[in-house]
């Protein structure tokens, strides 16, 4: 029995993780997406360095997946 639900535990903490992983990946697209409509650039980690990607150079995907 306390094995069960061991297992069902986990089930949820992985489909939660799954869940959150999803939703931060809209959110940083939708955090580019405005962004780049507004001209703004963004900070990113390149090379062990901070560098700024002007609001052209933003790539956005297609449509973020939020099955």
């Amino acid at each position: 029995m306390a094995e069960q639900h061991k297992t069902e535990n986990f089930l949820l903490t992985v489909s939660d993780r799954e869940k959150i992983t999803k939703a931060l990946a809209k959110a940083v697209q939708d955090a580019l997406r405005k962004h780049k409509q507004t001209g703004n650039p963004v900070a990113a980690w390149r090379d062990g360095k901070v560098v700024w990607i002007p609001p052209e150079e933003i790539n956005l995907l297609e449509k973020p997946s939020m099955d």
